[in-house]
């Protein structure tokens, strides 16, 4: 079983060491676009996942494509056959996104740590921990950084040493992302969006007070009579 607690070093120690090999900034531009965005954020609202999270795992399940799920990239209005299978047909593609976040492993709506190497492993998970197992970095993160060279499942449970990933990496994708939205930040162990707000209870009663005196009491009594008498019309 891997260690995500020593993947979540690694892979952080890989983002503080990792340079670009290849341009992500065109891609990164669609992903932060106004309309992109805003759609990303109405996910992240509804899930607690940071939306440039959501961006990245939409360009590399089904690159970009609105009519893909976030799951798996099979059509949203459709029942899924890959894994994760069976899952849909859906109204949307948020509420596809939704499904996939909350309801399908690795349950990343549950995770509450946004800081860099924790974020970076739950995106590892998203496509599968066979990488870590090898004891190698995941093209799924580091493609089209100097942390991958090469190595990659070319279907399930079959791996090729010699194949290299031309899809861009999730790590490369939010390096050009944050560096056209500033708004994105992976720094700390919860963002904004990682914070549940607790429904403020229904208050107790104010306690009594000269301003505020217990109903039936000499105080309210007093209080009534120098209302009654302030409040006379000359």
């Amino acid at each position: 079983m891997t260690d995500l607690n020593a993947l979540t070093a690694a892979n952080a120690k890989r983002w503080a060491n990792a340079r670009l090999t290849r341009s992500f900034t065109s891609v990164a531009r669609h992903l932060t676009a106004p309309n992109a965005k805003a759609k990303y954020q109405a996910v992240s609202a509804k899930t607690a996942v940071p939306w440039a999270l959501i961006a990245v795992i939409h360009e590399r399940e089904c690159s970009q494509d609105w009519t893909g799920s976030l799951a798996q990239g099979d059509p949203w209005n459709r029942v899924s056959v890959h894994v994760p299978a069976g899952r849909g047909p859906f109204r949307s593609w948020e509420e596809a996104a939704i499904d996939a976040l909350v309801n399908c492993a690795p349950y990343t709506a549950r995770n509450k740590d946004w800081s860099i190497g924790r974020t970076l492993t739950k995106l590892e998970q998203y496509n599968g921990l066979g990488y870590a197992a090898r004891g190698r970095p995941s093209p799924y993160i580091w493609s089209g950084t100097d942390q991958y060279r090469s190595g990659k499942y070319v279907r399930d449970g079959v791996y090729d040493p010699n194949v290299v990933d031309s899809q861009p990496g999730c790590a490369g994708l939010l390096m050009a992302m944050m560096a056209l939205d500033p708004t994105i930040t992976l720094t700390g162990p919860a963002t904004t969006s990682s914070i549940s707000v607790k429904p403020i209870p229904a208050g107790k009663p104010a306690a009594p007070s000269i301003a505020n005196p217990a109903k039936g009491s000499i105080g309210a009594f007093i209080a009534n009579i120098f209302n009654a008498v302030f409040r006379r019309k000359p």
